[in-house]
């Protein structure tokens, strides 16, 4: 009962009365204190974020909302509507890039869905080009017989055309596999020769479309909020998507390894495992997970 009044005080008189007076103090309301004594990154714009959802200002509760258009006039009336004068740059600043990272993720994460809702058309040409770019990338030295071929199982596919491993993720899972192939080849290719090992391989392509559908799901749940809010000062863009499912392939590579399951049939309980571990990362505040060029 006692706490339950304390956190009634609180939230109506006494946490009112130490803004007040912090800001006669400081002569800075509560957003300034925060875009200003915060460190750039995942703390400053989760902290602004807090703010705005706590207020009763149409304003600034709207401002989580805001679309990249929008960006300099949420700034603008977030201002007036907060007495700061304009000419504060450092707050100007601050509050932009804050406000671009929030549409810009919202952004991003409609961009990845749409391409996740992209079929697979083996009639299309750009993508049959990407399907064989991504053979050439990782066989370079064995040429494919025919576009229909059990070849396609040497690279992990489960079938004699890879078009049906695609259904789940869509064109996303075969541009990330690309993507991996293309800027990390050297790595791609170790660790799609590591997976054909004897006792603890498995199907390189499965298992990257499978790790597209985990990377998939920590953006649309937000837990990849503090990662690309650290990792980009402004608008998150598709590449840093890819760049974090990089990450993903190469280190589930490792995990998978360090762990020796006794089969592949055991993979979704090792799969699980390390989504937690993911997903445990990425509680940090200063959270940034990539691979360096």
């Amino acid at each position: 009962m006692w706490v339950r009044v304390w956190v009634f005080l609180y939230s109506k008189y006494v946490r009112f009365c130490l803004k007040w007076i912090l800001r006669l103090l400081t002569g800075k309301c509560e957003l300034q204190r925060v875009l200003g004594g915060a460190e750039a990154g995942a703390r400053r714009t989760l902290s602004m974020m807090s703010v705005f959802l706590m207020k009763s200002f149409t304003v600034l509760r709207n401002a989580v909302h805001v679309e990249e258009g929008e960006v300099e006039k949420c700034v603008t009336d977030i201002m007036k509507e907060k007495k700061i004068e304009q000419k504060d740059i450092g707050f100007k600043t601050n509050l932009r890039i804050s406000l671009l990272q929030i549409s810009g993720y919202k952004k991003l994460y409609l961009s990845v869905e749409n391409l996740r809702k992209v079929p697979y058309d083996s009639e299309n040409e750009e993508h049959e080009e990407q399907l064989i770019e991504l053979w050439n990338l990782l066989m370079p030295h064995e040429n494919l017989k025919a576009r229909i071929s059990k070849q396609w199982c040497d690279i992990g596919f489960q079938g004699d055309d890879p078009k049906t491993d695609f259904r789940g993720m869509g064109l996303l899972g075969l541009v990330n596999l690309v993507y991996f192939s293309k800027h990390y080849t050297d790595e791609a290719r170790q660790i799609l020769s590591r997976s054909n090992h004897p006792k603890l391989g498995y199907s390189y392509a499965i298992v990257g479309i499978n790790l597209t559908e985990m990377a998939y799901s920590l953006l649309k749940n937000g837990a990849l909020k503090a990662h690309l809010y650290n990792l980009v000062s402004g608008l998150p863009q598709m590449e840093h998507f890819h760049q974090f499912y990089c990450y993903l392939v190469y280190e589930f590579d490792k995990f998978w390894f360090e762990e020796e399951p006794e089969s592949i049939m055991h993979f979704n309980q090792y799969r699980e495992k390390f989504h937690e571990k993911i997903k445990g990362l990425l509680l940090d505040y200063n959270v940034v997970l990539t691979l360096q060029d």
